[in-house]
């Protein structure tokens, strides 16, 4: 009896499997591919919600790239106008370094000549007098008061000339010298003979110099 009940439940579930749907290979396979399809729209999903950052994060690195070109064009014109300024400015201080190192000089050439030349104006005035002291004592006379005096006028006379001397000044020498238009005035030509061509012959006004300035050319007669 037992043994019965046994085969009878037995072929039950034999029946039970029979009945059930088989499943085919395409339906089998279709749950994993839909699977992956999902996978791959999702990953698409994803790369296409990135794609707005990464384009935006590209044109700002274009943004920024052009405006540091622009500031860097702009740096540049900057340096090259403040170098032609500096150029501009070192020109002008050279040129005014110049401009005083010849105002310098030409303060100290002036200093110096005013201090080797300080008796220029008063030799020059003086030239006169010593003219007329020359003058005066080529007179002749047999009177002994005429004489004395005379003699008084020579003291002065050379007192006068040493007093210039020390200053500078000299007496040109010009008879029996060669003609020099630097130190002599030519104001008669002789045919005298026993002189070189061109060469003084008689001195008509003495001539005077402080130093090496000429204050006076000598008066001269020169042979032709």
């Amino acid at each position: 009896m037992e043994q019965g009940e046994k085969q009878a439940a037995e072929q039950a579930t034999y029946n039970e499997l029979e009945t059930e749907q088989p499943v085919s290979a395409e339906e089998a396979g279709s749950q994993p591919e839909d699977e992956t399809v999902g996978a791959v729209s999702e990953h698409a999903d994803a790369q296409a919600g990135e794609n707005p950052e990464a384009a935006s994060t590209t044109a700002d690195s274009s943004g920024e790239t052009s405006a540091e070109a622009e500031e860097l064009a702009k740096a540049k014109a900057k340096v090259a106008e403040l170098e032609a300024k500096l150029a501009e400015t070192e020109h002008r201080y050279l040129r005014l370094y110049a401009d005083f190192e010849n105002f310098r000089r030409r303060a100290r050439q002036e200093m110096e000549a005013a201090e080797k030349y300080r008796a220029q104006s008063l030799a020059s005035d003086l030239l006169p007098v010593l003219d007329n002291f020359e003058r005066a004592l080529k007179i002749e006379t047999e009177n002994e008061q005429a004489k004395s005096i005379l003699q008084g006028m020579e003291m002065v006379y050379r007192a006068l000339l040493d007093a210039l001397r020390k200053e500078g000044v000299e007496v040109i020498d010009a008879v029996g010298k060669p003609f020099d238009p630097h130190l002599h005035q030519a104001v008669m030509q002789t045919d005298e003979g026993g002189y070189e061509p061109n060469t003084v012959v008689e001195e008509l006004q003495k001539g005077y110099k402080l130093k090496d300035r000429v204050l006076r050319p000598a008066m001269v007669k020169v042979s032709q």
